[in-house]
């Protein structure tokens, strides 16, 4: 099996969010820019409509050229499973709303099971 397919197919949210050392923008888009070459236009349709479907576009639209790293604990899960490989086909969750509290847990939930 070719280990670049099964990666474009395959999301994983670890239990503690650990971005790449990129603004936020770019972490959201490796999923999508990584499943093919797509057009600037398409990929920030790809990062806003990941960042909605988290629930996190109002909060972060103004903030996506910071750098991932200064993200709050709350917004880092649903920001890293925004950018969890651009709607893979399977997602893997490591214990993503751990030591988060139950308002952030109930968000993050939602996120993934709406």
């Amino acid at each position: 099996m070719d280990v670049s397919d099964v990666r474009r197919r395959v999301g994983m949210v670890f239990q503690k969010s650990n971005p790449f050392p990129k603004v936020s923008f770019d972490n959201v888009a490796y999923g999508p820019t990584r499943k093919r070459h797509q057009q600037e236009a398409v990929v920030e349709e790809a990062v806003e409509r990941s960042l909605e479907h988290a629930a996190l576009w109002t909060e972060v639209k103004d903030k996506l050229h910071k750098p991932a790293s200064r993200c709050r604990r709350t917004a880092a899960t649903p920001l890293h499973r925004a950018g969890a490989g651009g709607e893979p086909e399977v997602l893997l969750l490591d214990e993503p709303c751990s030591a988060l509290d139950p308002i952030a847990t109930r968000k993050i939930e939602e996120c993934f099971f709406n």
